[in-house]
């Protein structure tokens, strides 16, 4: 590819995701999270819109099958993955939530444990104020309750809440449209 071709396609593909972002959070918040993260360069690093309150670690191991939900957009946020995090479609995060994919080491707090990453299945909705720690798998259709903390992985439709989280019903399979915003 040639390097004339390559820039045309960056700029073409970056005018795409100012559009969507600009329709999607509005020009408003478009203005202000472009102003915290390159401006005062808060959560620089991360290449998609994250709130200055709000906190992304190795963004580059966060999948999204979906361009939306943006890790660390609501206020309050800690994302963490150094073990990775897949996230599925159609997915919402609220306020605070907190997805943590490594622990410390109990024999050494200067090391992190390994595990496999965190994976939320498509059509979730975690609360505001919920802690997915690691190795915690979601599967689809899944609503974790305000303030929940998930230790164990969760089948698919269900509703957990508590701490620790478990199952509080199971859930109709989603009918909802999962391509709108």
């Amino acid at each position: 590819m040639s390097l004339r071709r390559f820039i045309r396609q960056a700029l073409r593909t970056s005018r795409y995701r100012f559009v969507r972002n600009f329709a999607y959070i509005g020009p408003k918040n478009v203005l202000i999270y472009f102003v915290a993260q390159r401006i005062l360069r808060i959560n620089s690093h991360v290449p998609w819109p994250v709130h200055w309150a709000s906190n992304v670690s190795w963004p580059e191991r966060i999948t999204m099958r979906d361009w939306r939900p943006y890790p660390g957009f609501l206020p309050g946020q800690y994302i963490q993955a150094r073990n990775g995090i897949e996230i599925g479609k159609n997915v919402r995060l609220g306020p605070g939530v907190k997805l943590v994919s490594a622990s410390h080491a109990l024999d050494d707090f200067s090391k992190h444990e390994e595990c496999g990453p965190i994976v939320i299945g498509d059509n979730c909705w975690l609360g505001a104020n919920v802690i997915l720690l690691p190795g915690v798998e979601l599967g689809d259709h899944v609503v974790v309750a305000a303030g929940a903390v998930v230790s164990k992985s969760v089948p698919r439709n269900s509703l957990v809440g508590g701490v620790p989280a478990k199952v509080i019903r199971q859930l109709n399979d989603y009918t909802g449209d999962s391509s709108k915003w």
